[in-house]
């Protein structure tokens, strides 16, 4: 219930927002599927109410105007669709929406889908933890992937088409994969090490799920017939899910464990975000100043995450 008041909360406050008449959202038939595990899964559908914020076990419904995005955590792996029912609307949005080489309009940069790494900084700004308090929270980098697909956004150009503001909406996905094979767990209500006794371990991992929404102030800078942009700005986020899964092997078949839990982890944070790009090569960079763990519930630690933007709607 706590959980279901706090997103409704956040978003009524954002409805005003996103109830401007300059923007522009993810076209129709746009389709991501990323694939994690078998058993973590995503789905967002456009549909066309009001804004509406649901929460339930394993669903979120939100609906924003004549948009909606329904994210379910199911069993089917990591999946994303996005539609959108009303096709006059569509080609509206498409016939407005304004090339590279095309100067008369402001267009942002945020809406498309992201991948990159994860990590997290303890207290005094280093990547390195005491092995004797924090040694459980150890990453594999390289496998600890993060996810994100923006699919609305807002630009609000400052009396040029050059700088202005960018809102919008997105789901993130951190996925934090452990380097010792060992788990997490709430012991007496703290985030602890959970060791663990399966047989030859593959991989354990913590995942969170937030929807977020940023304010950055975009810059664009003429480069021939494109443009450099080069955008920052805060941007804050509540959480939707948050679990923990194991993937290990006995008698030569691959078993998995996947325990949902609160995991003390966050239900709001806010933090930064910066994206900057030309052509073919977009790069972003988010780092949060809340820590990933409630305060006194956990081990110290502000996550971030680096990568690139692969499509841009």
């Amino acid at each position: 219930m706590k959980r279901l008041i706090t997103i409704a909360f956040a978003g009524l406050l954002m409805a005003p927002v996103f109830a401007q008449e300059d923007q522009t959202t993810a076209p129709a038939k746009e389709v991501v599927t990323v694939t994690e595990a078998p058993d973590d899964s995503v789905i967002a559908v456009i549909t066309d109410e009001e804004v509406v914020v649901n929460n339930g076990k394993d669903t979120t419904r939100i609906k924003i105007g004549k948009k909606g995005i329904v994210i379910v955590e199911g069993d089917k792996g990591t999946q994303v669709n996005i539609e959108d029912l009303n096709q006059a609307d569509e080609d509206n949005d498409m016939e407005s929406d304004d090339s590279d080489d095309d100067y008369g309009k402001f267009k942002p940069h945020w809406a498309g889908f992201e991948i990159g790494l994860n990590n997290y900084l303890n207290s005094a700004g280093s990547m390195s933890l005491d092995p004797a308090t924090m040694g459980f929270m150890d990453l594999n980098t390289s496998r600890s992937w993060n996810f994100n697909l923006n699919f609305l956004q807002y630009g609000f150009g400052l009396g040029t088409d050059k700088i202005g503001l960018v809102t919008g909406l997105g789901a993130e996905w951190n996925n934090y994969h452990f380097d010792n094979g060992n788990n997490i767990a709430k012991v007496n209500g703290v985030i602890e090490e959970l060791p663990l006794t399966y047989p030859d371990i593959q991989k354990t991992r913590l995942q969170t799920t937030y929807l977020r929404a940023p304010l950055m102030l975009e810059f664009q800078i003429p480069a021939g017939k494109k443009r450099i942009y080069l955008a920052a700005g805060p941007v804050g986020g509540v959480k939707l899910f948050s679990n923990t899964k194991v993937v290990y092997k006995a008698n030569g078949d691959k078993q998995k464990v996947k325990d949902k839990d609160d995991y003390n982890i966050s239900p709001l944070r806010y933090g930064f975000t910066a994206r900057a790009g030309y052509r073919g090569l977009r790069l972003f960079a988010n780092y949060y100043m809340t820590p990933l763990f409630e305060t006194g519930k956990g081990p110290e630690l502000y996550p971030f995450s680096v990568g690139l933007t692969l499509a841009d709607f």
